[in-house]
C-alpha cells in the first residue's frame, strides 16, 4: 500500500536511543504508547479486548493517555472483533479491536471477514510471539498474517518499536479509504514493550473518494431520464461513504422509487411515499432501469439480473464494480458526487421524466402488502407468529433507535417489517452472514449511541454464539434491549432440508430453553413470554429497565420466512 498519503517510513526517521534528545515535533516512548496515540488520531476512542500479556503495552498506552481510551474488554475476542466492526460502521470512523496472540488472533477471523465482505472500516491489532524467540517454540508462535490476508484490505507484521507508528497510520488510513475494510497488523512482544520515537500523532481528517468520470456520471443520467420505470437501490456504502443526504435529495427531487438494503436502510425514511421495499418482486420484475449504488450485485439483488430491465451499478471504489453481470453503464468513485451529478443530469434533460404513474402503481402495491401485513403482525397464534413480536416491537421504536439483527428466520422477518426512519440504525451481518455477531454490535451500538434504544434481535440459534457476552454489558454497565425469537430450531437450515430430503437432521435444539434465565444469572434481567397478548408488555419492561433486558418469546417451529431464494 503506498499512495500519496503514505507517511514517512520509520527508515527515513532518525535511529534514536533512550540517551539521545527527542527533536522537536516527536515523542518518545513504548510502542503501544505510540500505537494509541496513532489511534487517537484517527478518532478512535474505544479499544475493544480480551486480555492478553502479549499486548500489554497497548493496555498502558491506552491508561496513560493524556486523554485516556476506554478500554472494552470482553468474554470472547470475537465478540471484541466483531465490537469493532459494528462501530465501524456506525460512526464510520474505523473501530479498533486488540487481541492477544495466537488464538486471540485466531477468534477474531470471522468478524475480519465479516467487515471485508461488509466494507466495514476496522484495524485489528494482534499480538505476536518475540522475535528475539521466533522460531524456537514460545507461546502461541504463529505467523498470523498468512491467515488474514485473504479476508482483508491488508494483513502485515510490524517488526520493530520504530515500525508501530507509521505501520498504523497506514493501516487506519486504508481502513478508512473506499473501499472500507478491516486492516490487521501485529507487533513482536519484545518489540511492543521497547521504545521508540515517532513523530506527534495530529488529527487526521476523513478521507474522500476519487471525483467520479464525468461522462459516466452523465450517462447515467441519460439513461435515467429516458426510462419509463425506473427503480433505484441504495445499499450499506451509500451511508458508509457519508453520501446518504445526497441520496435523499436524488430521491425526493427526481421523484424515483427507491428500494434500500444493509446500512442503506433509514436513508429514505420508513413511511416515505418514495420507498417501495414491500412493493419489492414487482419493483425489480417490471423496472426497465434498475440504478444499483453502494452494494454489490450478489445473491442479494438476483446476481444484477432484473427480468429485462437495463442494470446501472455505482460503487464507490473500481474494485466494487460487478464483473459478473450485463451492466449497461457504471461508475466508482465519491458517491455524493456521483448522486448529485445525476441529478443535475436529469434535471437538465430536455426529456424530463414524469414517473408518477408508475410510483402510484406501486405505492397500491405497498399499501396492500401493508394491509396483508397487518394479518401477521396482530396474529394471535399459539405458538406465537414471530411476525407477531415485530407488530409490538415495531411502535415502540424510536426514529433514533438502532436495531441489531443476529439471527436466521427471525431476523428475516425483520427485514420486512421494519423500516428504519433514519439512516445509520440498522446492523446486520451482511452479505458473509456470519452469526455471533450481535453482542458485539449492541456493546458498539450503546457506547456510540448512548441516548438512544439499542435494540438486539436474536435468534435462539445465534444467542448460542455469545450470549455470555451479556456479562460485559453488565460488567460495562450497558443497557440493551434484546428481543428473542426462541423456536427451538436452526428454522433457516430445518425448513429446506425438510423441502430437499422429506426429513430434517442437526436442526433442533432444546425445546423452550430459558435464556432469560442465562441474563439473569449474569446480572442483567428478562422473562419468557408464551401469550403473544403479553410481548408488548414485556417490551415496555424491558425498555423500562436500565440493565440488559431479554424477552425471550416463544415462536412457532412452523411459522418459516417465505423466502424465493436460499443465498445461491
Amino acid at each position: 500500500m503506498t499512495d500519496a498519503t503514505t507517511p514517512e517510513t520509520a527508515e527515513t526517521w532518525p535511529d534514536l536511543t533512550a540517551d539521545t534528545p527527542v527533536p522537536e515535533g516527536h515523542v518518545r516512548g513504548h510502542a503501544g504508547e505510540l500505537a494509541v496515540a496513532v489511534a487517537q488520531a484517527h478518532g478512535v476512542e474505544t479499544m475493544f479486548t480480551l486480555s492478553g500479556a502479549h499486548v500489554f503495552p497497548l493496555y498502558d498506552g491506552a491508561v496513560k493517555a493524556e486523554q485516556p481510551m476506554r478500554l472494552l474488554d470482553v468474554r470472547h475476542e470475537q465478540t471484541a472483533a466483531f465490537a469493532a466492526e459494528a462501530t465501524g460502521k456506525l460512526t464510520r470512523v474505523p473501530g479498533l479491536a486488540v487481541l492477544t496472540a495466537g488464538p486471540g488472533v485466531t477468534n477474531g477471523v470471522s468478524a475480519i471477514a465479516q467487515a471485508q465482505f461488509a466494507g466495514s472500516p476496522m484495524v485489528v491489532v494482534g499480538g505476536r510471539a518475540p522475535q528475539n524467540r521466533w522460531g524456537s517454540g514460545s507461546l502461541q508462535e504463529l505467523d498470523q498474517p498468512p491467515i488474514v490476508a485473504s479476508v482483508s484490505k491488508d494483513a502485515r507484521t510490524l517488526m520493530t518499536a520504530a515500525d508501530v507508528a507509521p505501520g498504523l497510520d497506514q493501516a487506519f488510513r486504508a481502513a478508512g479509504s473506499s473501499h472500507r475494510g478491516p486492516v490487521f497488523v501485529d507487533v513482536p512482544m519484545d518489540e511492543l514493550f521497547a521504545q521508540a520515537t515517532a513523530p506527534e500523532a495530529s488529527a487526521v481528517e476523513v478521507p474522500r473518494g476519487a471525483e467520479p468520470d464525468p461522462e459516466a456520471v452523465a450517462r447515467i443520467a441519460e439513461l435515467l431520464a429516458e426510462a419509463s420505470r425506473p427503480v433505484l437501490v441504495l445499499g450499506t456504502d451509500v451511508w458508509a461513504d457519508r453520501a446518504e443526504e445526497a441520496a435523499l435529495r436524488l430521491v425526493e427531487s427526481a421523484g424515483v422509487p427507491t428500494l434500500t438494503n444493509g446500512m442503506g436502510r433509514g436513508v429514505v425514511p420508513g413511511g416515505h411515499p418514495l420507498l417501495v421495499t414491500k412493493a419489492r418482486s414487482q419493483a425489480l420484475k417490471e423496472a426497465d432501469l434498475v440504478v444499483v449504488v453502494g452494494t454489490p450485485l450478489d445473491f442479494r439483488l438476483s446476481y444484477g439480473v432484473f427480468g429485462d430491465a437495463q442494470v446501472v451499478h455505482v460503487a464507490d471504489s473500481p474494485g466494487q464494480l460487478s464483473a459478473h453481470a450485463s451492466l449497461a453503464a457504471s461508475v466508482a468513485g465519491d458517491l455524493t458526487s456521483v448522486l448529485d451529478g445525476v441529478l443535475a443530469g436529469v434535471e437538465r434533460s430536455p426529456r424530463r421524466p414524469d414517473w408518477s404513474a408508475w410510483v402510484a402503481t406501486l405505492q397500491d402495491t405497498v399499501r396492500a402488502g401493508v394491509e396483508r401485513d397487518r394479518l401477521l403482525l396482530t396474529a394471535e397464534a399459539d405458538p406465537i407468529h414471530p411476525a407477531r413480536i415485530y407488530g409490538e416491537l415495531v411502535p415502540r421504536l424510536a426514529e433514533d433507535a438502532v436495531v441489531i439483527g443476529d439471527g436466521g428466520d427471525f431476523v428475516s422477518f425483520a427485514g420486512k417489517f421494519v423500516e428504519p426512519k433514519r439512516p445509520g440504525g440498522w446492523l446486520d451481518p451482511g452479505p458473509y452472514g456470519c452469526l455471533g455477531a450481535g453482542l458485539g454490535a449492541a456493546i458498539a451500538a450503546r457506547i456510540a449511541r448512548p441516548s438512544s434504544q439499542v435494540v438486539l434481535l436474536l435468534g435462539d440459534g445465534a444467542a448460542g454464539f455469545s450470549l455470555m457476552d451479556v456479562d460485559t454489558l453488565v460488567r460495562h454497565r450497558l443497557p440493551v434491549v434484546m428481543v428473542m425469537g426462541n423456536n427451538s430450531a436452526w428454522g433457516l437450515e430445518k425448513g429446506p432440508m425438510q423441502m430437499l430430503y422429506g426429513y430434517d437432521v442437526a436442526a433442533d435444539l432444546a425445546p423452550r430453553t430459558a435464556y432469560d434465565q442465562v441474563v439473569t444469572a449474569l446480572g442483567g434481567a428478562g422473562e419468557t413470554v408464551t401469550d403473544p397478548r403479553q410481548v408488548g408488555p414485556a417490551l415496555d419492561r424491558a425498555f423500562a429497565a436500565d440493565v440488559p433486558y431479554l424477552v425471550n418469546v416463544i415462536t412457532d417451529v412452523d411459522a418459516a420466512y417465505p423466502r424465493s431464494t436460499f443465498g445461491i
